[in-house]
């Protein structure tokens, strides 16, 4: 088993190599657009697999499928640039590679699901506010304290529209959740649905270890990510290699530094990594960059300007492959001086003016020899891929997915019990509480208005019964039928007598005009 890659040679006719050894510490491909960074990474990842390590790199414009054909002497140019740097084993080979894809429709569909990626990749890739990732945050703790799963988006749409309706309790148990702010994270939510992220999210989800394979020679599997209809949504496209290199470093035991790495992971267009990153999300990034090597996983960002790298990153980056430059703008300059004050001197070369000079597949070089050291920096011409330079055929892109070992094992959606059902449940459950305790409370009203009744009945009874004494009583008081016929004998007589006494002693004396007395 070779201890090296080819890169190229040297104008001194020096061969350039990457120390497999040292192929954990990281590297960098950097260059304008058109100066060969694409061959230089097709050149390299062909030279990772054949050495038995898998490769996962991300297809941007659809050039580096060609990697699953053979090359051809169609291509022109690859056999001569290979007699040139007398490359004496050269032939034309296919890789064993298999095809990725986010959205299902040029590869095997990549899935995670929401609890997997977290809060702080989802809130990076809905460009949340630190108020907005608190909420977040709170949904994400509610689910895990209450052994709910999130999935997919609905899950998280469901676990939002909760923590809104129920924000006064959750306030006073995990922190201050407003209807304001789960409304932007939902809005945000809808945007990246309307991107298609909803593909990404989901079961059954990704293994990591299928990335890490050899095929039946003993080589490694090339993993292609179809990005070009990915790269219409940077942000995803950076959350999920973000993710990627998150669950390699989660998933994959300490291995120290091995004869040769367990995974070469190639980060193209890598300045959409770090645009508009939070501080807490770079400082997730350098921690997982410096510590991955532990895994024996090699990170390779391949950019078009070096100081798209954050310094803190680059600080990481042992190998580097710098193709031309041009000094068109301010920031170009600073870009070739930054590039030129990167390398290890060479009294040979005046670093800042060949990077402006270097024809297309040329380099300047500089990997980490056996030691760690890094070489003094090279011009260097690189060596040609082995496998098909270009696209390939929609027709040839199905075989190759038809026959990959992966083919039905991710295409298939499960859409298990999770926080959208369990949610729906606690619902339903609360919903039949609240209507048991508003016909409990109504059965109360009711009980409480016949008793009402009741007591009013009992008390008109009572009155009644009252009155009925009274009324007995007075009757009991008045006399019978002989004892009014004797009263009203008595009074008649009485009335007679009295009359008749009345009559002669109570009559009134009458005189007439002459006084005498009338009869």
């Amino acid at each position: 088993m070779t201890d090296s890659l080819f890169i190229g040679l040297s104008d001194q006719d020096a061969p350039q190599s990457l120390v497999l050894k040292r192929a954990n510490r990281h590297g960098l491909i950097a260059g304008a657009t058109g100066t060969g960074k694409t061959v230089t990474l097709q050149g390299l990842a062909e030279g990772f697999a054949r050495a038995g390590v898998p490769v996962f790199l991300s297809d941007v414009k659809g050039d580096l499928a060609g990697m699953a054909k053979p090359g051809s002497e169609a291509a022109g140019w690859t056999g001569k640039r290979a007699a040139e740097l007398k490359i004496d084993d050269y032939d034309y080979e296919a890789m064993p590679v298999v095809f990725w894809d986010l959205f299902g429709e040029q590869g095997h569909p990549i899935r995670t699901t929401i609890s997997e990626m977290g809060p702080l990749l989802l809130a990076r890739l809905m460009g949340l506010n630190d108020t907005q990732e608190g909420v977040l945050a709170i949904a994400f703790r509610y689910a895990d304290d209450h052994d709910m799963l999130l999935l997919d988006l609905k899950d998280l749409q469901a676990m939002l529209a909760w923590c809104a309706n129920h924000a006064g309790e959750l306030s006073a148990q995990y922190g201050n959740v407003t209807k304001a702010s789960v409304g932007s994270i939902q809005r945000q939510l809808l945007t990246l649905e309307s991107q298609g992220g909803a593909a990404f999210f989901g079961e059954p989800a990704f293994d990591i270890s299928d990335f890490i394979a050899l095929d039946a020679k003993g080589r490694g599997r090339v993993n292609i990510l179809a990005a070009d209809k990915l790269m219409q949504s940077p942000r995803l496209y950076a959350t999920f290699l973000l993710w990627l290199l998150s669950e390699l470093f989660e998933t994959l035991p300490e291995v120290g530094d091995p004869d040769k790495p367990k995974l070469v992971f190639f980060f193209d267009e890598a300045h959409l990594l770090f645009d508009e990153a939070p501080d807490a999300l770079m400082d997730k990034v350098e921690q997982v960059v410096r510590l991955i090597r532990s895994k024996g996983v090699g990170v390779y960002f391949v950019t078009q300007n070096p100081i798209d790298i954050p310094e803190k990153v680059a600080g990481q980056l042992g190998n580097r492959v710098q193709h031309a430059l041009r000094a068109f703008t301010p920031r170009d300059a600073r870009a070739i001086k930054s590039a030129a004050e990167t390398f290890r001197p060479n009294p040979r070369l005046d670093v800042a003016a060949v990077i402006t000079e270097m024809k297309v597949g040329e380099a300047l070089v500089s990997t980490l020899l056996p030691d760690g050291a890094p070489s003094p920096v090279e011009r260097t011409r690189v060596g040609p891929p082995r496998s098909r330079v270009g696209p390939i055929t929609p027709g040839e892109r199905m075989d190759v997915i038809n026959a990959s070992p992966f083919a039905g094992k991710y295409e298939e959606v499960v859409d298990r019990e999770s926080a959208h059902e369990l949610l729906a449940l606690k619902r339903e459950e609360r919903a039949d509480q609240a209507e048991a305790e508003k016909q409990a409370a109504l059965q109360a009203k009711l009980d409480a208005q016949a008793a009402k009744e009741a007591a009013r009945l009992d008390a008109q009874r009572a009155r009644e019964a009252a009155r009925l004494e009274t009324a007995k009583a007075r009757a009991a008081a008045r006399p019978s039928a002989a004892e009014k016929a004797v009263q009203s004998a008595v009074s008649s007589a009485a009335s007679s007598i009295g009359r008749q006494l009345g009559g002669k002693m109570g009559q009134k004396l009458v005189r007439g005009l002459l006084g005498s007395l009338f009869k």
